[in-house]
């Protein structure tokens, strides 16, 4: 079975001279990730899940335990390209994933370097830009693009690699509202339409109620793990851990707070619009 499997996983960054011993970045983490699934890890700055994506593609390999990515531990050196053709990566500024002067040959930069034949490279940049809806942009220059289309042109590089996986490290982070709805719907598409399992690392409530299961990430290790629904209503466990929920969710809590009934399980504006018209109706 394809999965990302994280066992009793530890990390710590190597000390600088002069410098004790840092605290561990990870702690005993046991997380598994399974094909087809959509998965947000939240966390504040400095809870672990930055550190704990770039363990899915080797980026960085544990101090303790292990990471397998489709049962080959990621501390197998000569497994690397393997595993990194499996796990593609996309990070927070795409500027600095883009290499090419126009959009189509940057998402085939990486399968020239390869050697595929031109056809097969051709095929798949045609059908990376097509999964990212960025075909009509194929002659652009990326720079002049917007900060959505260029994250969406990164992502085209990777899904060009035939990954199994994708894991962004909070690719919408420096993104208008606009330009970060942009990316969610890609990554949406892809994980309903092209069965891409998709780890998104992320610090917007509203990107995490869109997942299909949400990992909240404190201090190195895993605080809750389920679904939005069942993670944002621990409110008060997210809130000691300095996090937020979705707008929808707090105005749901704080009308039960006052009496009225309303659901449990908001997570978006929609399902809290109707559950007001239902109670206006009543």
């Amino acid at each position: 079975m394809e999965i990302i499997r994280c066992e009793n996983l530890r990390f710590t960054y190597p000390k600088q001279e002069g410098e004790l011993p840092a605290p561990p970045v990870l702690e005993d983490v046991n997380l598994s990730v399974g094909r087809g699934e959509f998965v947000v890890v939240l966390g504040h700055n400095g809870s672990g899940k930055s550190t704990l994506a770039k363990h899915f593609n080797a980026i960085l390999l544990p101090a303790g335990g292990r990471v397998l990515v489709d049962g080959i531990d990621t501390r197998e050196e000569d497994k690397l390209l393997e595993i990194r053709r499996r796990v593609g990566m996309v990070f927070q500024n795409p500027d600095n994933q883009i290499v090419a002067t126009l959009v189509e040959e940057d998402v085939a930069f990486a399968l020239e370097n390869l050697g595929l034949p031109s056809e097969e490279i051709r095929r798949r940049v045609d059908e990376a830009l097509a999964a990212v809806d960025m075909q009509k942009y194929a002659r652009h220059a990326p720079h002049k693009l917007s900060g959505g289309q260029k994250q969406r042109v990164a992502i085209a590089g990777v899904i060009a690699m035939r990954p199994n996986y994708i894991v962004l490290d909070e690719p919408t982070a420096m993104l208008d509202p606009r330009g970060r709805q942009e990316v969610m719907d890609t990554l949406i598409a892809l994980n309903e339409e092209y069965a891409i399992t998709i780890v998104l690392i992320t610090h917007f409530m509203d990107e995490a109620a869109q997942a299909g299961r949400v990992v909240v990430m404190d201090d190195g290790k895993i605080l809750l793990d389920g679904s939005p629904s069942e993670v944002f209503s621990h409110i008060g466990v997210l809130s000691q851990a300095g996090l937020d929920v979705p707008q929808a969710t707090r105005l749901a809590y704080e009308l039960r707070k006052t009496g009225i009934e309303m659901p449990g399980d908001i997570i978006n504006e929609e399902q809290c619009a109707g559950a007001l018209l239902k109670l206006l109706k009543g």
